[in-house]
């Protein structure tokens, strides 16, 4: 499977279908009609190459499938379903998405880790589902989270990061990023996907919580150097906006290829801002 194809009107192969649609979820909350409304009129927009899959939890299926059907969508919606009911739900959650071809697009499922992330759960990961599916793990950061990380990556799947959340430990530190980067580039043909409060280009403090956020160039940026073996940790900790852009737009073609299979893409609550914030720095 192709993991990013060129995007319509010109979109450069370093921003396809990067950004993943997390209307739904904190800190958007958005309602199902308000979200799948915002997210058709996105696929309509100047730039709806940036735009990649709608996320939606496994429990809001039967509304998501009620909403489409009123919508009558000329084309079924992409998907990826967050499991959101354990393990044990997935078959059911996934055979009512293929019911249902004509409305969604199964892309990708992704769910939690346990604790400990064993064999056994990841082989059943991998039987639940089908081969044509991507299947999106998060281990939870701690003691020996790396470990994990490199189990989701054995066992065929893509491991996810999640840069931030509702309080300040949800916040990976630069040598936690860094340190994922360095565990998944180093893994043959690994992809990682990346979520939650990468709101925003650039690093940068919150005004309100005084909390530092992520920037999705700054992980671009990282990524790209993380596979040709430059300074990782500084490119995730530069808030030099005009000089992570530059970098980003001297990547060839081949490499930014390169980093987006290796950096394939990111949940944002917003599309507005992301493609602002890239319009900001010419970048699209």
């Amino acid at each position: 499977m192709e993991l990013t194809p060129p995007g319509p009107r010109g979109i450069p192969p370093l921003f396809a279908r990067l950004v993943d649609d997390s209307a739904l979820f904190p800190p958007g909350d958005a309602a199902m009609p308000e979200a799948l409304r915002a997210h058709f009129a996105s696929r309509e927009s100047e730039h709806a190459g940036v735009l990649g899959v709608f996320l939606c939890q496994a429990s809001r299926l039967p509304e998501l499938i009620t909403e489409l059907i009123k919508i009558k969508p000329k084309q079924p919606l992409p998907l990826s379903l967050i499991i959101d009911t354990g393990l044990g739900g997935v078959p059911k959650a996934i055979s009512i998405v293929e019911s249902r071809s004509e409305l969604l697009a199964l892309r990708m499922v992704e769910m939690p880790a346990p604790s400990d992330v064993d064999e056994v759960w990841l082989e059943r990961v991998s039987e639940f589902v089908p081969e044509d599916v991507i299947r999106v793990v998060e281990p939870r950061r701690g003691v020996g989270w790396l470990d994990g990380v490199r189990k989701v990556i054995e066992h065929g799947s893509w491991p996810k990061i999640r840069c931030g959340g509702q309080a300040g430990e949800n916040f990976p530190s630069v040598d936690e990023v860094a340190d994922f980067l360095a565990v998944v580039s180093g893994a043959t043909g690994a992809s990682f996907k990346a979520t939650n409060s990468l709101h925003r280009a650039v690093r940068h403090t919150d005004p309100d919580t005084g909390i530092v956020h992520h920037g999705f160039l700054n992980l671009l940026v990282a990524s790209a150097r993380s596979l040709s073996g430059g300074d990782v940790r500084a490119a995730l900790e530069s808030t030099d906006a005009e000089a992570l852009a530059e970098e980003a737009r001297g990547l060839s073609e081949q490499a930014a290829k390169a980093v987006r299979s290796l950096f394939a893409s990111y949940a944002a609550a917003s599309f507005e801002q992301p493609v602002a914030d890239m319009g900001e720095l010419g970048l699209l």
